[in-house]
């Protein structure tokens, strides 16, 4: 197991909470995690059908066999045991004695809102990030690379071509996942969504004209777009909203939280064809957005991240509101720095001082280069240093 940053508040809440929570994507590391800060702690599986209709069918006595605590991994398919897990840990409150991991978002904090509110403190792991990557032998170094293959550590860890790992993780969790969080009935016309959505990230949501393209209703192309967030593949931006004159876009940005997912879908089969395909830029700005919100939620923080445009032309890629303070950022894929890069950046402090805004603004321009500089009004800094934006706030 590589180390996760998660670790550290994982340890935390299990110093304050009867019951913790883990939630994330499959595959994304969080039974590995569990068992590695806890292995004295017993541990269950509810993917295996006999163990799932035991707890089921009777919890409590499911329940006294682990009445000094344990790991249930994957409590969604069997939400039922939570009603019954409040009992015992009111019975008995002492900090730490479940930790519970599931992968989908959804039907497990409507499960939790009502079972476990208040009794239990809730972390989301996402694929590892960048510097936790690096902790991996086979650690692609270079950009196109890293964007190819993306983040979902069983690619590392098992040396599994990142094209094949991918195309299995994408059947089962469309014969899976979707099919045990809606009823679709084709599954085909979803697959498809999916890589209509590939095709949109960093882009502004457009339901009507997704759906269009998908063939399914407005409301249709709403419910599956939540599907994909709530099981965290994709992710919205809201857009920030200033109190100014010009009509300024107020549509949510869609990002692939995983590149590398979103280069399978959109047919890439290695790391060259990116340097030239169309979406480079839009890929490369889904992995920077995905980077630091990942840096953020690992440790147990809620992101406020935004995204702002105006309909004639000024937009900023990435807003992090810091409170008394804003990170405006922009994403470039090109290797080499241009005036360009700079631009929005130089004209956006007006729009916040024509809205009253008196708050500092630190300016970042990510770029698909090696240098590190340090200009008047903003500093240039290379992708592998993309973390440091968080870190140092």
């Amino acid at each position: 197991m590589i180390p996760r940053t998660l670790e550290s508040k994982l340890r935390e809440l299990t110093g304050y909470y009867p019951v913790v929570v883990i939630t994330g994507p499959r595959q994304s590391g969080k039974t590995t995690l569990c068992r590695a800060t806890f292995p004295d702690r017993p541990y269950v599986s509810m993917e295996a059908l006999d163990t799932r209709e035991f707890a089921r069918d009777d919890p409590r006595g499911f329940l006294t066999q682990y009445v000094d605590g344990a790991i249930f991994d994957e409590i969604q398919h069997v939400p039922e045991l939570l009603n019954y897990l409040q009992s015992e840990v009111d019975a008995r409150p002492e900090p730490g004695r479940f930790v519970l991991t599931g992968s989908q978002h959804f039907g497990l904090s409507q499960s939790i809102s009502q079972s476990l509110a208040g009794r239990c403190g809730i972390l989301v792991l996402l694929p590892p990030s960048l510097d936790e990557l690096r902790a991996f032998p086979s650690a692609p170094d270079d950009l196109y690379s890293v964007l190819w293959q993306g983040a979902y550590p069983r690619i590392y860890d098992r040396d599994i071509p990142a094209h094949r790992w991918l195309a299995d993780y994408t059947a089962t969790y469309l014969q899976r996942d979707v099919r045990q969080v809606i009823n679709v009935g084709d599954l085909q016309a979803f697959s498809g969504f999916l890589k209509l959505c590939a095709g949109r990230t960093a882009r502004e949501v457009n339901l009507s004209a997704l759906g269009g393209d998908a063939g399914v209703s407005h409301n249709t192309a709403r419910a599956w777009l939540s599907v994909l967030e709530t099981s965290y593949i994709i992710h919205r931006l809201p857009a920030w909203h200033l109190n100014i004159r010009k009509q300024v876009v107020k549509a949510p940005k869609l990002h692939f939280l995983d590149s590398g997912l979103a280069c399978y879908l959109l047919g890439i089969r290695e790391p060259e064809q990116l340097r030239l395909h169309p979406l480079r830029g839009a890929i490369f700005e889904s992995w920077v957005i995905a980077e630091i919100y990942k840096t953020y939620v690992h440790r147990g923080v809620q992101p406020g991240l935004f995204h702002y445009r105006e309909t004639r032309g000024l937009e900023i890629d990435l807003l992090v509101n810091r409170g008394e303070r804003l990170d405006a950022i922009e994403i470039k894929s090109g290797a080499t720095a241009s005036p360009d890069f700079f631009k929005n950046l130089q004209q956006f402090p007006n729009r916040l001082g024509d809205a009253g805004e008196s708050r500092r603004i630190d300016n970042t321009v990510v770029y698909g280069g090696e240098e590190s500089q340090q200009r008047s009004y903003a500093r240039l800094l290379p992708w592998r240093d993309v973390q440091r934006i968080s870190v140092e706030g």
